[in-house]
């Protein structure tokens, strides 16, 4: 049985391809964002939380570079516009998501450490990273829909269909004629 769009190991496939370029792209984010985020905080005086959101957006600009031109370069690119719009607000979210895990352990719990700033912030990348490769995948970077094949050019008289000969059966007699 096939399912629509390929056989289901086709599918499974191509989303195993998916997930690995959404995490090569998201794998140097994550870069991006510790890098930055540990910058900030061990150079200036900003809180964990705005440095976090800093380094977050930092990284959402890298990470847009890389989907775009790498990940799902083979995706529709028509609206570039709505699509940016999209980006940035599913972006939001999972910004919010992503520091909402640091903010509540650093003024929930008190945990402001280095390492558990680091921890947290992790975790919280974690978390909206599954958000993000939902919501990326399903409304902004749209799969293109599937190309049907191309039917033969139909031929111009096409060839007559052979059919039984019929056989007429005996004519009937004539009637006499009556004089």
């Amino acid at each position: 049985m096939r399912a629509p769009g390929g056989s289901v190991l086709e599918r499974v496939r191509g989303l195993v391809r998916e997930v690995a370029k959404f995490g090569a792209v998201g794998g140097l984010g994550v870069l991006v964002n510790l890098g930055v985020f540990n910058l900030i905080r061990h150079t200036t005086d900003l809180q964990v939380v705005r440095a976090s959101v800093i380094a977050t957006v930092v990284a959402i600009a890298t990470n847009y570079i890389g989907f775009r031109y790498y990940a799902y370069r083979d995706r529709a690119q028509s609206g570039r516009t709505r699509e940016m719009a999209l980006f940035a607000a599913f972006s939001g979210v999972g910004l919010v998501i992503e520091n909402g895990v640091l903010y509540t352990a650093t003024y929930g719990f008190g945990w402001d450490g280095p390492l558990a700033s680091n921890v947290f912030k992790f975790i919280g990348i974690g978390t909206a990273t599954v958000f993000r490769f939902w919501s990326y995948r399903t409304w902004v970077f749209k799969a293109l829909p599937p190309v049907a094949p191309r039917a033969a050019p139909a031929a111009a008289d096409p060839a007559p269909v052979p059919r039984p000969e019929r056989r007429p059966g005996p004519l009937p007699e004539p009637e006499p004629a009556n004089n």
